[in-house]
């Protein structure tokens, strides 16, 4: 398949870049400043768009089967960001042809108790919560959608770190998955190759859905 991915010269957006690449997929970055791309691949180009510019998104999209988003917090501060690009990204995706979108969420919005969110519970982590929050408005943004856009919301566990490539991963829906021990984790890698599983043979259409081990 023909991938457009936004965020590829991040942490997550990067590995599932390299997943995608492992896979035989031609991958297109959408970057602010392509010249951050550090993978240089055969099958991989890049292309400069800005997420405040739907014009220049849409241009840069055109002809993919599919575009993942990973889409972090801004730096220089903007409230919003993440459900401000989430519309637009329904908006402009339809008219540019491309059917489908994997959005890489948090895992803020996912249920630790009935009626509670991971975020809302005492320990979570103050430096974590506004993006978390964020994250949890954008779930809501695409869960009220009628876009004609099969999107899916993928949230990683309490913790996501570097570790092996395990190809071993659990599934869930909307609540933490954790395991005997309490421990809610998974490495980048096999996240990111739980998300292409669910690009290549798609299981969560207009839904949200989670991974861990």
């Amino acid at each position: 398949m023909k991938i457009a991915i936004i965020g590829a010269t991040g942490w997550i957006g990067g590995t599932v870049t390299h997943e995608l690449l492992r896979r035989g997929h031609d991958v297109t970055a959408v970057a602010r400043d392509p010249a951050k791309l550090a993978t240089k691949h055969a099958r991989l180009s890049a292309v400069h768009a800005d997420l405040k510019d739907g014009a220049s998104i849409s241009k840069a999209v055109a002809g993919h089967d599919a575009v993942i988003a990973s889409v972090a917090s801004r730096k220089d501060g903007v409230a919003g960001f993440q459900v401000s690009t989430a519309k637009l990204l329904l908006a402009i995706l339809p008219r540019a042809g491309v059917k489908r979108l994997i959005w890489v969420g948090g895992a803020g919005s996912l249920e630790v108790a009935p009626g509670m969110r991971l975020v809302d519970s005492p320990e979570f982590p103050a430096q974590w919560k506004q993006e978390a929050l964020a994250q949890a408005d954008t779930l809501e943004v695409f869960r009220q959608s009628n876009a004609a856009l099969d999107w899916t919301f993928l949230s990683p566990p309490a913790m996501i770190g570097p570790g092996l490539r395990t190809g071993k991963y659990r599934t869930g829906e909307n609540k933490l998955l954790a395991n005997e021990k309490g421990e809610s984790t998974i490495s980048v890698d096999d996240f990111a190759m739980a998300l292409v599983d669910e690009l290549e043979k798609p299981k969560h259409i207009r839904a949200r859905f989670t991974v861990a081990y």
